[in-house]
């Protein structure tokens, strides 16, 4: 536990890098897409907690929500409101305070604005009238979700994300059977209420084995990760009436039934990899190797890094 004698410590430290972060450049007339904590408010950056209380005034999905957050780290920056129903006069209003030369902060509730959340409209008409735009990165509940799930690679990072399934059961069918098309994991958004029938139709859209990730109040007091088979996330819901309470992020790792054995390279096929390995790096020698037999890339890597 942190005592007092700690901070004694490293309270010059957090004083020089929060005069570092107000010194570097804050142009006028920008706007700052800032993100947010996803639940623990110890996820703030230095550099959003600067902008946020530098900024003339702060675009909001929430105001109340956004207010909380800035009370508890003693900030008090004038307030605009701009949600998905009032976003196009929320561009508008921002564009003239920039005009004015004001710094504008733009938030959602919690995690990215813009990214399933409002805010893109905002965005995309400050860069059409000519202002400059700066992405503050921070907490994001998609990259939460991959992190604890194991589902990339670094061979192969690719991922989709897919938002929030559709409500209706027959259109949410079409569409699970859409995105888990793809030959790569996919993340999703679940609400408490929907929760148990959008795991029935995952199972049955993905097959029982499919390993699916369940991350549920991520960041908060009750985090819960789990991966699992599909067929058996109805099981470890029913193992606490807790588990159907909170925010969900899913993670439907790829289908690995699908994949072609890493292995399973011809003699020639072979003899050209294990001919390039002789002289360039596994990298390398995958990418050149690609187009030499028309493999894709990440098999040839993951086919030498097997010979290793």
């Amino acid at each position: 536990m942190t005592d007092s004698a700690d901070w004694e410590k490293t309270g010059p430290t957090w004083k020089r890098h929060a005069e570092q972060v107000a010194g570097q450049s804050w142009p006028a007339g920008c706007l700052y897409v800032v993100a947010t904590p996803i639940g623990n408010l110890g996820d703030l950056s230095l550099r959003a907690w600067e902008a946020l209380r530098r900024c003339d005034a702060i675009a909001a999905e929430d105001t109340r929500t956004t207010r909380a957050l800035l009370d508890a780290w003693g900030i008090d920056t004038p307030l605009l409101a701009a949600h998905r129903h009032n976003e196009r006069e929320a561009a508008g209003a921002v564009i003239r305070r920039l005009s004015l030369g004001e710094r504008i902060a733009l938030v959602s509730d919690a995690g990215a604005p813009a990214v399933s959340d409002p805010g893109a409209r905002v965005v995309r008409e400050v860069q059409a009238a000519g202002y400059r735009v700066v992405p503050l990165p921070g907490p994001s509940a998609v990259v939460a979700a991959l992190m604890a799930s194991g589902a990339t690679r670094d061979d192969a990072p690719g991922f989709a994300f897919a938002g929030f399934m559709p409500s209706k059961a027959q259109a949410r069918r079409k569409w699970l059977d859409q995105w888990l098309a793809w030959p790569v994991p996919v993340v999703m958004f679940e609400t408490p209420h929907r929760l148990r029938a959008a795991l029935m139709d995952l199972s049955m859209a993905a097959g029982p084995d499919r390993r699916v990730t369940v991350a549920r109040e991520l960041s908060k007091r009750f985090e819960e990760i789990r991966t699992l088979a599909a067929g058996d996330a109805l099981a470890w819901l029913d193992e606490d009436a807790h588990r159907e309470q909170g925010e969900f992020v899913l993670v439907v790792h790829a289908d690995e039934s699908a994949r072609e054995p890493d292995e399973d390279l011809s003699p020639e096929q072979r003899r050209v990899m294990e001919a390039l390995l002789e002289e360039l790096s596994v990298r390398d020698a995958a990418r050149i190797g690609a187009r030499a037999t028309g493999l894709a890339r990440d098999r040839l890597y993951a086919w030498a890094l097997a010979q290793a």
